[in-house]
């Protein structure tokens, strides 16, 4: 039973996927938030499906914390769950991201309409030239930025290696940093197939100030947003 839903689940995600990647790209001749809407449409869906489907929940804490302003969200990478839900976790936003994801079909096309960072990993001095120049101007216009600061996905219970990208970015842009941390990966894993019944938990850490960011040395900060980031995590499960 669990392998039948898991496969009706998957079936009509790549088809809706599919189809609201070609409205995104369509309405973004309407402007930015006209995409918007219908990115956050297709994140709800999924996220519809998932709990009719596989019985999969979606429960969200700490948006207490969120800030007036626009700032860089630093969230924990397990799962492709994480990404498909931040739509309607925050406010409209760009991401960092790699490169080579423009080339998926429909998806990636509609990313590329959509703005986002894409760096090239093979050149790190300019991947961080890259996300600074086009992060700040993100910023300045409103839009949050998310980052991943392993980089790459995780299997739950396992830790990347942070990267100082997003502190640089927020400290260069004069923003704050928000921090999330949750356990997406117990429920869809990476690379997986089935989805596993249960809660996937997302939690919001208390925000650092743009003052509080450029107070603080960039490896400190770097090792407290980490600790904070994996010490909730596991407290989610992940």
């Amino acid at each position: 039973m669990l392998f039948i839903r898991s496969l009706l689940f998957n079936l009509l995600f790549m088809i809706s996927t599919a189809i609201f990647s070609v409205l995104v790209i369509i309405f973004r001749i309407f402007g930015f938030s006209a995409s918007w809407i219908w990115a956050r449409a297709w994140s709800g869906l999924t996220f519809a499906m998932l709990r009719l489907i596989c019985g999969i929940r979606l429960e969200v804490e700490g948006r207490e914390h969120f800030p007036e302003e626009a700032c860089v969200v630093m969230a924990k990478h397990q799962s492709a769950a994480e990404t498909i839900a931040m739509p309607i976790l925050v406010p409209p936003y760009v991401w960092i991201l790699k490169r080579n994801l423009y080339y998926i079909p429909f998806f990636g096309w509609a990313l590329a309409v959509m703005g986002t960072i894409a760096i090239r990993r093979g050149n790190p001095r300019e991947a961080i030239k890259q996300v600074i120049q086009q992060g700040s101007k993100f910023l300045k216009d409103n839009r949050w930025v998310v980052i991943f600061p392993e980089g790459t996905r995780t299997h739950p219970g396992e830790k990347g290696n942070y990267q100082p990208g997003g502190i640089v970015l927020a400290h260069k842009a004069e923003a704050g940093i928000l921090p999330m941390a949750h356990n997406a990966g117990v429920c869809w894993p990476k690379r997986g197939f089935i989805k596993k019944p249960g809660t996937i938990r997302v939690r919001f850490l208390p925000y650092i100030p743009a003052a509080e960011v450029a107070a603080t040395k960039r490896n400190d900060l770097l090792k407290r947003l980490e600790a904070d980031i994996e010490s909730a995590t596991l407290d989610l499960g992940g």
